[in-house]
């Protein structure tokens, strides 16, 4: 088996904002393994002030894991514990050398093309009119499940975006998830959530940054709205993880194999979630059609019946041209059409 690894950068189509700051552009590395003909491709993607791989040392370790690979020595030789996003990429390029390089892993509705994953549709943060606008498309598209971005602007703004589509959609009509990304203080946090209790918000991510223990054990235990955790699952060991699930108690937690170091570092969360309760849903972080694909294949795999946040292959002005495709809130692998790996000249 042999490796190599491609560097890419991702343009947005818009100026994405969050309460870390606005992205223009996103950085993805792709890990190739090439054996008896067939090459298995996996991303490896970061976010800047999110993912914990450290920036100063990224592409070395690309280059000693590729190194190890040539060398005929054991991928798992190499210490990825703090490159969560590469340990995401080699498993999942392992998986598609090990089915053909078709990009196809499971066998499941999903990926024979039968049956598509609900979705949420994301509103990133910006101005009210641009918030406003993209509330309205995605509406128009047969989104039931939106999600905001919030914490960045003026909260009295996002109030009135939020008692906007209030006025207009019922909760059984529309349901409200919103995503804080750490942006409350922990002071203040409790009340901003009961004023926007009064709106029928189905959850909210991550409302103060994690870290904040307890801080966020007190807000799971008096929010009117139930909280879910996200950046707060991200380089908790194995050890910690259920620790951690017990002192917060969650309604939910949230899973982004990118950050946790892959499906099998996910799966354990979800294994912990259940057994006490909380209820979880699988989300994108920002990949390009690569990553989302693998995300997706295994979702599938896991019977959620909530919706999942799988909508980003449409952000990129150069996503890698893709079978997935969005119809009606759902997303679908339509298996008659072809991987296009050519603006990354394979």
């Amino acid at each position: 088996m042999k490796a190599r690894y491609i560097n890419y950068n991702l343009d947005f189509k818009f100026p994405a904002g969050t309460s870390r700051g606005v992205l223009h552009s996103k950085y993805s590395a792709f890990l190739l393994l090439e054996e008896n003909g067939v090459t298995g491709i996996g991303e490896c993607s970061t976010i800047p002030g999110l993912s914990i791989d450290p920036e100063n040392e990224y592409e070395q370790k690309l280059i000693e894991l590729c190194e190890a690979i040539n060398q005929e020595r054991q991928p798992e030789s190499v210490d990825l514990s703090t490159f969560p996003s590469i340990a995401f990429g080699l498993e999942t390029a392992l998986l598609d050398l090990k089915t053909g390089g078709k990009k196809q892993f499971f066998n499941t509705g999903f990926s024979k093309g039968e049956a598509g994953i609900l979705i949420n549709g994301l509103v990133w943060m910006g101005d009210k009119a641009f918030m406003q606008k993209q509330i309205r498309e995605k509406i128009a598209a047969g989104y039931r499940c939106i999600k905001l971005k919030v914490g960045a602007l003026d909260f009295e703004t996002e109030l009135e975006i939020i008692a906007d589509i209030r006025a207009q959609f019922s909760e059984k009509e529309i349901e409200l998830r919103l995503d804080a990304n750490g942006g409350f203080s922990a002071d203040e946090a409790l009340l901003k959530l009961e004023k926007l209790a009064k709106f029928q918000i189905h959850s909210i991510e991550q409302p103060i940054k994690q870290g904040q223990f307890d801080k966020m054990a007190e807000l799971c235990q008096k929010s009117p709205i139930p909280i879910v955790l996200d950046e707060e699952l991200i380089g908790i060991k194995s050890t910690e993880k259920e620790a951690l699930i017990e002192k917060l108690k969650p309604a939910y937690i949230i899973l982004k194999p990118s950050l946790l170091g892959g499906f099998k570092a996910s799966e354990e969360w979800i294994q912990l979630a259940e057994r006490h309760n909380v209820k979880w849903w699988i989300t994108s972080a920002l990949e390009s059609n690569i990553g989302l694909n693998a995300i997706a294949q295994w979702t599938a795999t896991l019977g959620s019946d909530l919706p999942q946040g799988l909508g980003t292959g449409q952000l990129y002005h150069n996503n890698i041209p893709s079978p997935l495709e969005i119809r009606n809130a759902m997303l679908f692998y339509e298996k008659d059409k072809e991987w296009d790996l050519s603006l990354l000249n394979i």
